[in-house]
């Protein structure tokens, strides 16, 4: 995990720690995150997922700030790797209430918005939890300025049918 009181931009991998299913340090010289008990939540509600990303992305929180999570039926993007973002309710950072928050959205996402705080992902390893949120964040931007445009347009339940049946292979399909 990251560890508490340290700028991301500055890290090196030294600096990571490393903490059991129970909360308990194995490794590191620093204390971990304050976000901790979300982290483990989240494994402990979903024994599939290897790996926990939580920041503070500016435009999906801007959405969290709003109250909204993110539709499903946007963007391909999005509706094959989250479907809808749910948002949590509110809890207070660093505390169990994070956790609380989430507990109940684990089953059936891949990802959550918190209420005036940030946007957690999680994916069966460190690569596809950061993918995820990278593409949460990116398709919070497009939202935003679809709105700015004007509106945002809705694939139709056909589309997003479409999108999650299994594709063959190039000259298969």
């Amino acid at each position: 995990m990251t560890p508490s009181g340290v700028l991301k931009s500055d890290l090196v991998p030294a600096d990571l720690v490393r903490v059991g299913l129970t909360g308990e340090t194995l490794g590191g010289f620093r204390k971990a995150t304050s976000e901790l008990d979300l982290h483990l939540r989240v494994y402990a509600g979903r024994p599939d997922v290897g790996a926990v990303v939580h920041t503070h992305a500016p435009t999906a929180t801007g959405f969290a700030v709003a109250g909204e999570g993110l539709p499903g039926d946007v963007l391909p993007e999005l509706t094959l790797l989250f479907g809808r973002v749910p948002l949590a309710p509110y809890a207070a950072p660093g505390t169990p209430g994070v956790g609380d928050s989430v507990a109940p959205l684990l089953s059936g996402h891949q990802g959550a918005l918190l209420a005036n705080h940030g946007a957690v992902t999680w994916g069966p390893d460190l690569t596809l939890a950061q993918i995820r949120m990278e593409s949460l964040e990116h398709a919070a931007k497009i939202l935003l300025a679809a709105r700015l445009v004007g509106r945002v347009g809705r694939l139709t339940p056909e589309q997003v049918h479409a999108l999650a049946r299994p594709r063959g292979k190039p000259g298969h399909e």
